[in-house]
């Protein structure tokens, strides 16, 4: 077996771009396994509720898989570094698929909770092993264009999620949402099987099963808390208070222990780079933003401007149309003239401004006036959605690779539970002021049933608790995209202290190139490991 280094490997992956498109496709298909499948989920409970029952634990059919999913990803991570990239992402494909199968076959709510946590346990490792494969195959200045595919699958999964759940329920059942994940999953196992080829890569290191286990339990602390805070449980209650008291416990524990452990599952000299933790901020933002802004879109677009649950979600094409655009254009600038400040920086600009822009619609705006406020944002987060994982690769060495890809993702995971549950307490403590201001007694009432107020239920509702509920939401929705507004000019602060490193280019040179001053590695020397 011949000795190659990573980067070597990377240039001669590129000699073969039939091989590699083909990964690429695999990977693609993975992305979308895991972005898809909450989107779809989301349809179709009405009617596994319906079957199973279990309505009162209907939120653990989602938290169980976010929460699975964050934990597991620094995990991911750092096994694709310690024991190879392809090994590590094969076995994640076939913990989702497993997951997926039992779910399809769960005979009540509890066994299709379990099961979705093993779905998600498969989904962290997806996540992160497509782009730290990426990163492997890829030089960062080609990376990219790449990268900005990879948004695009993405976006798409949140504009055909619903629809695609939608079909398979009313024409094939429920349990099909899980099934049609086999046999994608299958195609990818078998093309990444036959066709990526990586250094295989020996450690004799012990994983770092404490830090595994303090970061997990930091982690599910914090989700929790903001899932669970303000709904079940208020801010002030003594379940959230301990909640954040192991927290903080054991992510205080976690940092102290990876300063000594022998092979840190998050090793903190990463954050020395002044871009990578940028970049692990803006990830943050990024979350925070996006996925609120799904949330409450199709809230305020279904409850004042009357339409329906699928055409609400035809109405944020928008905004993921302007996302998917952005990121295939960022990805290949940066491809062509290997400089990228300029998208993070007018990311955080357009995100603050539309946003702000979206704070300002009343039960007046039209949906055109709407759709362009939606596509200013979409336009914000498709500068920085890839950009983001880029610069922070780029920003380590190899061997920290996978390190570097699962921390950006987990933070960008981490921002998303804090918007929904920031902004949603927002949304909800607004609405009730605004209806107990407008509807008196009725207020209330209609409240508590403001779930289940599709577009039809609120036509019947009489002229003036209809009319103070679209103000209340309308209201609702000013608050939060207003927070988010504020939000979004962090990260156009912290993108304008980002350090325009040099990319890594192809070639033996580009490997040998020295790390900048700032700890940023313009170009990583990387580790000899040996070819398969």
């Amino acid at each position: 077996m011949a000795e190659k280094t990573e980067a070597a490997a990377g240039t001669d992956a590129g000699k073969q771009p039939r091989s590699v498109r083909v990964v690429l496709l695999a990977l693609m298909i993975a992305m979308m396994l895991a972005m898809l499948d909450n989107m779809i989920i989301g349809t179709a409970m009405p009617t596994i509720v319906g079957e199973l029952g279990g309505l009162e634990h209907l939120s653990w059919v989602v938290t169980a898989y976010t929460l699975a999913t964050a934990a597991s990803t620094p995990l991911w991570g750092k096994l694709g570094d310690m024991y190879g990239r392809k090994g590590s992402f094969m076995t994640s494909i076939v913990i989702f698929l497993v997951g997926s199968a039992l779910s399809g076959m769960a005979q009540d709510m509890g066994q299709l909770i379990g099961f979705r946590a093993i779905q998600g346990l498969g989904a962290g490792g997806l996540m992160v092993g497509v782009m730290a494969i990426i990163g492997d195959l890829i030089p960062p200045r080609e990376r990219g264009k790449y990268q900005g595919m990879i948004a695009g699958v993405m976006a798409l999964s949140m504009i055909g999620g619903p629809l695609v759940g939608g079909t398979i329920t009313d024409h094939w059942g429920w349990r099909w949402s899980f099934y049609i994940n086999i046999p994608l999953g299958v195609i990818a196992l078998i093309a990444i099987s036959a066709v990526l080829h990586l250094p295989k890569k020996r450690s004799e290191a012990r994983i770092d099963y404490l830090g595994a286990a303090l970061l997990t339990i930091g982690i599910t602390a914090i989700v929790l808390v903001t899932t669970w805070g303000g709904t079940e449980y208020a801010w002030t209650s003594a379940r959230i208070m301990e909640l954040i008291g192991i927290g903080v416990a054991a992510l205080v524990g976690f940092v102290f222990w990876q300063t000594r452990a022998a092979e840190p599952i998050l090793p903190l000299h990463i954050f020395r780079s002044r871009n990578f933790t940028l970049m692990s901020v803006i990830g943050f933002i990024v979350g925070f933003v996006m996925f609120g802004a799904t949330l409450f879109l199709p809230l305020y677009q279904q409850s004042v401007q009357g339409a329906s649950a699928t055409n609400s979600g035809l109405l944020l094409l928008p905004m993921l149309g302007a996302m998917l655009v952005t990121s295939m254009v960022a990805g290949r600038v940066t491809t062509s003239t290997g400089r990228y400040k300029i998208f993070p920086v007018a990311g955080g600009a357009l995100m603050a401004v539309g946003l702000y822009l979206l704070s300002t619609m009343d039960t007046d705006t039209t949906r055109f006036t709407s759709g362009l406020y939606m596509a200013v944002v979409g336009l914000g987060m498709g500068c920085l959605m890839q950009i983001t994982m880029l610069v922070a690769q780029n920003s380590v060495e190899m061997k920290d690779m996978g390190v570097a890809s699962s921390s950006t993702t987990l933070f960008r995971t981490l921002g998303s539970s804090f918007g929904v549950a920031i902004m949603g307490a927002l949304f909800n403590n607004r609405v009730e002021d605004v209806m107990a201001e407008r509807a008196a007694g009725s207020g209330a009432k209609a409240t508590e049933q403001s779930a289940t107020l599709t577009a039809e239920a609120l036509k019947a509702l009489p002229a003036g608790i209809r009319d103070a509920y679209q103000h209340a939401v309308s209201s609702g929705t000013h608050t939060a995209f207003l927070l988010g507004s504020a939000v979004a000019v962090l990260a156009l602060v912290a993108a304008v202290f980002v350090k325009e490193v040099p990319l890594k280019g192809a070639g033996p040179k580009a490997a040998d190139a020295p790390a900048d001053g700032d700890g940023d590695q313009a170009t990583a020397k990387a580790p000899v490991t040996e070819a398969v």
